[in-house]
């Protein structure tokens, strides 16, 4: 079969992907790209996940793309809401042509001499070859074929059944039973006042405590400043406070840990029943270290007070015929276990990266500006925020890359590559963050470095003013013509 040519490959279809596309439409007009989507559908994280309640643990106003407001009442949407916003900018930019469903890229190799990606692809069992001057990542930063489950042991004796968020079954009848999910994460706290409605009862069974924050479902400020002004002039402001109080608020608990925990604390004890045991939310962490949880108009705390949800703090021993004995010696009788244990982290989607038919070890190669990674050509990763929404960093990075791409149509170049010319330079792990699904794969991930363009600054207002003012004629990014 013959090999396709483009201008741009774009692998994954997610919220980072066809805002990308919509990026390539709006600023570099004249490229001709593809998408390759490995499954059946547009969506990424918010088709794959079909659990009940599965919703935004960002506010929309960020979470949405600069270039198309967020229109809905609802500061936090759910997941159908979220796929139907995707689904509309590809429409209105006529991405979905561009779009190749059912094409896994599982391999991608840059040739010195052609200056070109040569992209591999399965569709149908089928190896199709594909060529691209550029490449841009969005796959996300999970593999999108299981979850993280750890080995319980006397799994096999439970005798109801057993699920994990990523595979979720379509027709889970959960009506009038015992349910207990284990983990204490945003999926966690989703879950459980979904599923209260309907169960006898559901426990949260967690080893350790995470930070639960209430937020409010929907924003009255925009709802009333939408009376008065376009639409278009409310996402900004929205899009601006909102950005501003989030940054406000991480720096506080990065500066002032303590002075934060007790904060988060209160907020949790006025909105618990009285007497309520708050070492089920009194984390050991400091705040921030890992990502809090938003829980929109405080529905977890609802079905607490309704005695339709409970939380264990504890270990598990083992799982037993009608449900999970704990260290303490107390057995919770479930129906249905939920393992909420994480995400298996993978950047690339797991895609094999070779450069001129050499292995490439990624892992070891720092991240430029968030965009680019060092000795990599023409290429992208789109990577958001750990402490904001992932979104308003895919828009700089797909911005920057328009620049890089216009700026080598203007002087003829054919390839550009980060170089760093620090020899003092040393390095970090890419993410910050403490968490364990984070913390079983650090050394499985690239690097930051810890100056410069090389270091990730998890701000906004600073990637933006950063990568808005500095020029892509700068010394890091190596250009070279054939």
């Amino acid at each position: 079969m013959a090999t396709e040519h483009f201008d741009i490959i774009i692998a994954g279809a997610g919220l980072s992907g066809i805002g990308m596309a919509c990026h390539f439409t709006r600023d570099c007009p004249d490229k001709k790209y593809l998408i390759l989507e490995g499954r059946e559908a547009i969506g990424g994280t918010w088709d794959l996940f079909r659990y009940p309640g599965i919703r935004s643990d960002s506010d929309m106003f960020t979470l949405g793309y600069k270039f198309k407001p967020w229109t809905s009442d609802k500061g936090i949407a759910d997941g159908a809401d979220i796929r139907k916003y995707i689904q509309e900018a590809a429409n209105e930019f006529k991405v979905n042509e561009h779009i190749r469903f059912g094409h896994k890229v599982v391999a991608t190799n840059w040739n010195s001499d052609t200056c070109l990606w040569e992209v591999t692809a399965i569709a149908q069992e089928q190896t199709l070859n594909f060529t691209a001057k550029y490449i841009v990542g969005c796959t996300g930063y999970y593999s999108y074929e299981k979850g993280f489950t750890p080995e319980f042991a006397g799994r096999d004796d439970f005798k109801g059944q057993i699920v994990h968020p990523q595979q979720w079954p379509e027709n889970l009848d959960y009506s009038g039973k015992k349910v207990v999910v284990i983990g204490s994460g945003a999926t966690a706290v989703t879950l459980i006042p979904s599923m209260a409605r309907d169960v006898e009862k559901i426990t949260m069974l967690q080893r350790s405590p995470s930070y639960i924050i209430p937020v409010p479902l929907k924003d009255k400020f925009a709802m009333n400043l939408r009376k008065i002004l376009p639409e278009s002039f409310v996402y900004r402001i929205i899009r601006g406070r909102n950005v501003l109080l989030t940054m406000a608020f991480y720096q506080y608990c990065r500066r002032f840990p303590d002075r934060a925990r007790n904060l988060l604390l209160s907020v949790n004890k006025k909105v618990l029943p009285e007497g309520y045991d708050m070492s089920h939310f009194t984390p050991k962490y400091a705040p921030w270290d890992e990502r809090l949880c938003a829980v929109p108009s405080g529905d977890l705390y609802r079905s607490i007070q309704k005695g339709k949800a409970e939380v264990v703090t504890d270990h598990i021993d083992r799982f037993v015929e009608n449900g999970i004995l704990l260290k303490s010696g107390k057995t919770l009788e479930a129906d249905i276990i939920i393992t909420a244990t994480g995400l298996n982290v993978m950047l690339l989607g797991g895609i094999k990266l070779t450069k001129d038919g050499q292995p490439f070890d990624f892992t070891q190669s720092m991240s430029y500006r968030g965009v680019m990674f060092e000795g990599i050509p023409n290429a992208a990763v789109v990577f958001g925020y750990t402490n904001s929404s992932w979104t308003l960093k895919a828009d700089l990075i797909a911005n920057y890359f328009c620049r890089v791409i216009n700026y080598m149509d203007k002087n003829g170049f054919d390839s550009v590559v980060p170089v760093n010319h620090d020899p003092s330079m040393t390095t970090k792990s890419f993410l910050d963050l403490t968490s364990g699904y984070v913390a079983r794969v650090r050394d499985e991930l690239p690097k930051q470095g810890t100056k410069g363009p090389w270091k990730l600054h998890q701000n906004y207002f600073g990637d933006w003013i950063s990568m808005k003012l500095s020029s892509v004629k700068s010394g890091e990014l190596s250009y070279s013509k054939k």
